[in-house]
């Protein structure tokens, strides 16, 4: 069976992507396994230029300490990164979930995650990590990097877990929303809740006609959908939605241009995951 991956690491979204993973696992029947990345510069070598312009035997006495307090510090590295994940199990299982693995890993984490994806039905992600807790405009920097590498669904979860009970799906016509509506219309995850199916343009027939394919989908499956289409700024209008309606997570398509337009223009699923107090739900 495939499992649910959630990455955790020291931040204040730690405990929300435990409890998120766990009520996903809830939903689903699937497995978690929690995974903490180490970067290669919590374990790397220093570099032997630290003990600057001095003499040899000074020197050479240096770089044998350099050596060894830098053993030390990988050693604490990992030490930490084994703690991180017992407290993300004690958490998880604390949910209710009861197959529940760890894995710590050393390298670069877009690299790990691509690596481990092909078992893997979902990955659950901070919307910020360590470094970015207090850097409130800014999203994880990790975060789109990880996105743009998964082919399976990113769920990112909001700073304070909450149950889901009512989601909205962003629908612009493009692959990447149809993918998303194929996939919630498979999922057990969101199974029974209610749906609104939100799309932004001008109110013209065609614009509305092309909301009735998704919903059509989404209803044989079993869903309650309220199809909408709503005029204005795309960021703004599902952005206002999500915040009025009280909306539990947001469903979109990833990423459906590439990094060079979204310089230019800007890019709707960051904004949306910059903007959203609750759980994003990313598809590619």
């Amino acid at each position: 069976m495939s499992k649910l991956i959630a990455l955790v690491d020291g931040s204040i979204y730690a405990r929300s992507v435990c409890d998120h993973a766990a009520w996903i696992a809830g939903r689903t029947g699937q497995p978690v396994e929690l995974l903490h990345v180490l970067g290669r510069r919590e374990t790397a070598s220093v570099p032997s230029d630290l003990s600057g312009s001095i003499a040899l035997g000074a020197r050479t006495a240096l770089l044998s300490e350099l050596a060894t307090l830098d053993e030390q510090r990988a050693k604490l590295a990992q030490k930490r990164g084994r703690a991180i994940l017992d407290d993300a199990k004690a958490a998880v299982e604390e949910d209710g979930v009861g197959d529940v693995t760890t894995r710590l890993r050393i390298g670069d984490l877009v690299e790990t995650v691509a690596e481990m994806e092909k078992d893997a039905a979902m990955l659950v992600i901070g919307k910020r990590g360590e470094g970015a807790d207090f850097a409130k405009l800014h999203l994880g920097s990790n975060l789109e990097r990880v996105v743009r590498a998964m082919h399976k669904p990113v769920f990112v979860a909001s700073r304070a877990f909450k149950p889901v009970e009512r989601f909205v799906i962003a629908y612009d016509g493009g692959a990447s929303a149809n993918r998303a509506v194929d996939c919630v219309a498979k999922s057990a995850m969101l199974k029974g809740l209610p749906c609104t199916l939100l799309s932004v343009g001008a109110d013209t027939a065609e614009n509305r006609s092309r909301l009735d394919a998704p919903a059509r989908i989404l209803r044989d499956a079993g869903y309650t959908v309220e199809a909408l289409l709503l005029q204005g700024d795309p960021d703004e209008v599902i952005g206002a939605r999500v915040e009025s309606e009280h909306e539990g997570l947001l469903v979109m398509g990833a990423y459906g241009h590439s990094r060079i337009r979204s310089l230019v223009i800007g890019s709707t699923t960051s904004a949306m995951v910059r903007r959203c107090k609750i759980p994003v739900l990313l598809i590619r």
